[in-house]
């Protein structure tokens, strides 16, 4: 094998790698950090310190004992609890969307359980994102066309 590139990343050793889609690479240092690579390029998330993946969403535990869910594909944050616990998170865990699960689901769209260092277990639920539906969506759409033609004929007489 030959080095091809060499850069600081962590402050002490990694003590783990691994490979994630379009060539982004994943290492976890005994500095308590998380970082992802694309190439030799830091992406913009950093510190991620233990993690769990949903396929939807991305679960985080820090060693302040915060917690937090971000969108997998975008890593937008949509649920963030500083110092959730009083110190290190150790492990994070979505609840599954089987048959057990659904039921301390209820209404939200995802529910994460985390443990730390002080022996207690929380969960977090994540409240359903809400959503026009389509045909109010069409609705509004029709209305601001005939509230245009509307404003455009007193406006300009004989417009039509």
């Amino acid at each position: 094998m030959k080095k091809t590139l060499e850069f600081k990343a962590h402050d002490g050793e990694i003590e783990d790698i691994a490979l994630g889609p379009d060539n982004k690479v994943v290492t976890a240092g005994r500095d308590f950090q998380c970082c992802v690579w694309q190439q030799d390029q830091l992406l913009p998330l950093t510190s991620l310190p233990p993690c769990s993946d949903s396929g939807t969403f991305l679960g985080l535990g820090t060693v302040t004992g915060s917690v937090a869910i971000h969108i997998a594909f975008s890593l937008q944050r949509l649920y963030y609890v500083k110092e959730a616990h009083g110190i290190v998170v150790t492990d994070v865990a979505f609840v599954p969307e089987s048959w057990p699960g659904r039921e301390l689901l209820g209404g939200h769209e995802a529910a994460l359980l985390s443990v730390a260092v002080d022996s207690r277990c929380k969960l977090h639920l994540l409240p359903a994102r809400r959503s026009l539906p389509v045909w109010l969506l069409l609705l509004l759409c029709a209305g601001l066309i005939v509230a245009t033609i509307l404003l455009l004929q007193l406006a300009f007489p004989g417009f039509l």
